[in-house]
């Protein structure tokens, strides 16, 4: 019985195991029901929150209103203030039907927005998986997954925020939407809403403006794949403006047709050929036909909000807040329209961009000069007009050089034959050369050799880098660009978004027409650009401070405004020999004339040139001025705020001797004329002081007897501060008597001279410690008339002034040269006494401000008055110093 079981024992440890088993069976069961019944419970509780969620994201959607998708609304412009501007609007427009659109147009498109759109129901879910692993994987937002059924929806009824709820509300109202209309009616709304810059609306009207064309069906390839990319970015693709940019964008969409099977690959590249200039008509105006008040400045509106909203202005029923001055742009375009300043020279054109100084808000733009009254023209403020000339040289020479190497103002730059680094000779403007000079004088009188060397020390990078956080926008940077030389041509409203950001601390905030858009819904969207801080303090205050001297003293005194403190830099540029020949122009031709300048509250940029190239397209020395009697026009009737730049504490000004290098500090004994105020970054001002051995000589020293007083009065000038100074009267008459008298002062009073005696004295000025004297005097010559001679009127002489013995009648104490000191008080020498003693009291130089009436000093011991100066008086000089 090899199956039975031994004993008890082991019958009752398999009956134990039997069990066990089976009651392992029964929780394994158990347990994978209760996971089963876990997940179906967590599967309905993530459908009803996504049914709640859907809920709650569709709950406020807009209605499917048809009557949106065939009638546009106006959109509201205001201006700063708030208040109302205009309407945009109910404009005449070519629309077409799908039977106008030929295939080639439509292939294009398809394959640049939604190669699905004859297999989806309004949302494409297999494309739509690809965005959101792609936005998962780069940040949302990285790739669109919209259909063109979903981007009518969004430019018809919704704001294009992107948030999860804004695009719920779209998938949902374009499945709907796919439901009352066909496909081809839905691609007829897409190409009939969305826009193609110059404020053109619509493929059929766009088709007009850019090749001429009124059919459609008469469209090219490449004209086909320009129009299908332009929607993507209008105003960045604008193929008049930004020509590479739009063909690049041409030659996607070609590729992106090959790709997908509409054409072939042999067609692409063929069709990729076509330049881009050879497709266009010659720009036009684009006319409106509603009257819109200050249209330069809506123009630049119209683009800010199309490019960061993508929206239709004219129908989507917006309320625009701008950043607008009515006052001051009326006055920008009654000043350019008037004929105050212009001649009337073929094709001469101006344009002023305003903005203010602290927020890059535009408070005017004058598009040009205007005869025609055209609506929406060329606008010369916001458009690239010409190169900038010199008005480039804070942005990629001196404000790179500080920022990046620390240079003061004073630093020394040598005016000099120069070249390039390929060999190439530079010039300056008149030809000419001036030797060392500090890069504040540079910039002021506008050198060019100077400017290259500071962009050749910085290195063509940094001061790219530089340049761009200024929005300059440089992919690459030449030393030709040191002078203004650029490939292509700058905007005024890109200069003076440039040169705010010296004005507002190194802060640079991009210049704005727009600050918010207000959609049908309520929605808000803020438009307003973000501070960037673009350079160090010090740079922003050093280059300001050099540019108030090109506005004072330099090359822009047409522009200086003197009840405000204003800086700025003129420019003006040449043509190439190529094309100066080409026109019969002369050598030194000037194409453009420009103004760039800032106070604390604005900033203005303004251009002079010309709207085509001709033989008569040279700017004469008068009309070269323009942009800065313009610009002077403009900012007096702005601004009326009389504030400074405040000067960070990363800056120190100094008082340097002019002319030294390195900057060296002005000693005690610098003369006036060679002391120069400049700044430097803090940490790196000059620690040697210039060592001028001797101070100055005195300069018209007088001398007067006054027969009532019965004194001799001495005055003299001194043509420096009188800090560290004193002065030493030497003084002799012809009866053999002689004293040194020490004054502090600027004159001295000589009671009781001997009568019938000529009178010399020598001044001399010394250090205060008497140590170090100048080693010539001031002179004059007085006679004190005897008893018997007749005393008045008071008999004056005149001195020299010490340096060529000349003499001169002026009598007059500068207060400027005299650095303030006041001699009105009294001064009290106790003086000769009848015992050949002197007790020098000193003297009181009391007062302020300029007030030049000689003091008296009274030469009187204790108690006793010298009515009669005799030898025993004026003691002889080694006794006075023995004293």
């Amino acid at each position: 019985m090899s199956g039975d079981y031994r004993s008890r024992v082991e019958r009752k440890q398999a009956t134990n195991q039997t069990k066990t088993k089976k009651g392992k069976k029964k929780k394994a069961k158990s347990l994978f029901q209760m996971i089963a019944l876990t997940l179906v419970v967590f599967m309905l509780l993530g459908v009803i929150g996504g049914v709640a969620a859907f809920a709650y994201f569709i709950k406020g959607i807009p209605p499917l209103d048809e009557a949106k998708i065939k009638d546009p609304l106006s959109s509201t412009i205001y201006d700063m203030n708030g208040h109302k501007i205009v309407d945009l609007g109910g404009q005449k427009r070519t629309y077409i039907s799908y039977s106008d659109i030929p295939k080639v147009l439509e292939n294009a498109v398809l394959a640049t927005e939604d190669a699905r759109f004859y297999q989806h129901h309004g949302v494409d879910f297999i494309r739509l998986g690809g965005a959101i692993l792609a936005n998962l994987k780069e940040g949302y937002g990285a790739e669109g997954g919209s259909t063109i059924t979903q981007q009518v929806v969004k430019l018809t009824f919704l704001s294009p925020e992107k948030t999860i709820k804004r695009k719920i509300q779209e998938a949902w109202l374009a499945l709907r939407l796919e439901q009352k209309y066909s496909k081809h009616e839905i691609l007829e709304m897409y190409l009939n809403k969305i826009y193609y810059s110059n404020g053109v609306y619509g493929v059929a009207k766009a088709a007009e403006y850019y090749f001429g064309k009124t059919n459609l069906k008469e469209l090219t390839l490449p004209e086909a794949a320009l129009l299908a990319g332009l929607p993507q970015s209008p105003n960045n693709y604008n193929p008049y403006e930004h020509p590479e940019a739009a063909k690049k964008r041409r030659d996607v969409v070609l590729s992106l047709m090959a790709e997908h099977g509409f054409i072939t690959k042999e067609e692409a590249e063929k069709a990729k050929q076509v330049p881009i200039a050879s497709m266009l008509v010659d720009r036009k105006k684009h006319n409106q036909s509603q009257t819109i008040p200050y249209d330069s400045f809506i123009d630049e509106v119209i683009k800010e909000v199309t490019d960061q909203a993508n929206v239709n202005v004219y129908e989507d029923g917006l309320k625009i807040y701008t950043t607008l001055d009515p006052n001051a742009q009326s006055y920008v375009e009654d000043l350019l329209n008037s004929n105050e300043l212009f001649t009337n020279k073929k094709d001469l054109q101006t344009s002023i961009a305003l903005i203010d100084t602290k927020t890059g808000e535009i408070r005017a733009l004058g598009g040009g000069r205007d005869p025609e009254n055209v609506t929406f023209g060329f606008n010369y403020a916001t458009q690239r007009v010409g190169q900038p000339g010199s008005t480039i040289k804070p942005i990629l020479d001196y404000g790179p050089a500080i920022e990046y190497l620390k240079w003061p103002t004073a630093h020394i730059l040598v005016d000099e034959p120069y070249q390039y680094s390929n060999g190439t000779p530079i010039k300056n403007w008149n030809g000419k050369y001036e030797g060392a000079m500090t890069m504040r004088t540079a910039l002021a009188k506008s050198r060019n050799i100077p400017a290259l060397k500071a962009l050749q020390a910085v290195g063509l990078e940094r001061a790219r880098q530089f340049a761009n956080k200024l929005g300059m926008g440089f992919d690459n940077i030449y030393e030709s660009y040191a002078i203004g030389g650029l490939e292509k041509g700058v905007s005024p409203l890109q200069m003076a978004g440039a040169y705010s950001a010296f004005g507002n601390n190194g802060v640079y905030i991009k210049p704005h027409a727009v600050t918010k858009i207000v959609f049908p819904d309520n929605t808000e969207m803020d438009l307003t650009p973000k501070p960037k801080v673009a350079m160090k303090d010090y740079t922003a205050y050093m280059i300001t401070d050099m540019l108030k001297t090109v506005v004072q003293s330099g090359t822009g005194t047409l522009a200086n405004v003197p009840s405000l403190h204003v800086a700025g830099k003129t420019g003006t540029t040449n043509y190439s020999e190529d094309v100066a020949r080409q026109y019969g122009l002369p050598d030194d031709a000037v194409p453009d004339s420009w103004f760039v300048g800032y106070t604390p509250n604005y900033t203005a940029a303004v251009w002079t040139g010309f709207s085509k190239k001709s033989s008569t397209a040279n700017l004469s020395v008068y009309e070269q001025k323009i942009p800065r009697l313009l610009f002077k026009k403009v900012i007096s009737h702005v601004d009326h705020d009389s504030e400074d730049f405040p000067m960070p504490k990363s800056v120190v000004k100094l008082p340097v001797k002019k002319g030294s290098n390195p900057p060296q500090l002005a000693g005690p004994f610098t003369p006036k004329d060679e002391i120069v105020y400049e700044c430097f970054v803090r940490g790196s001002e000059p620690t040697e002081t210039a060592t001028d051995d001797k101070p100055l000589a005195p300069t018209n020293v007088q001398a007067t007897y006054d027969p009532k007083a019965d004194a001799i009065s001495l005055t003299w000038t001194y043509d420096n501060a009188l800090d560290n100074v004193a002065f030493e009267v030497h003084a002799k008459n012809d009866k053999g008597e002689s004293a040194v008298l020490p004054a502090t002062g600027l004159s001295l009073t000589i009671n009781h001279p001997t009568k019938g005696a000529v009178y010399t004295f020598d001044v001399y000025t010394v250090s205060k410690d008497g140590q170090i004297k100048s080693e010539q005097p001031a002179t004059v010559t007085v006679q004190v008339p005897s008893d018997q001679q007749q005393t008045t009127p008071p008999e004056e002489q005149t001195g020299n002034n010490g340096t060529d013995g000349t003499n001169n009648g002026n009598n007059t104490n500068n207060p400027d040269q005299n650095g303030g000191q006041n001699n009105s008080g009294e001064q009290n020498n106790s003086g000769q006494n009848n015992s050949g003693g002197q007790n020098n009291n000193g003297q009181n130089n009391s007062g302020s401000g300029g007030n030049t009436t000689p003091p008296t000093q009274n030469n009187s011991s204790t108690g006793n008055t010298t009515n009669r100066v005799g030898k025993s008086s004026l003691p002889s000089t080694n006794e006075l110093l023995n004293q």
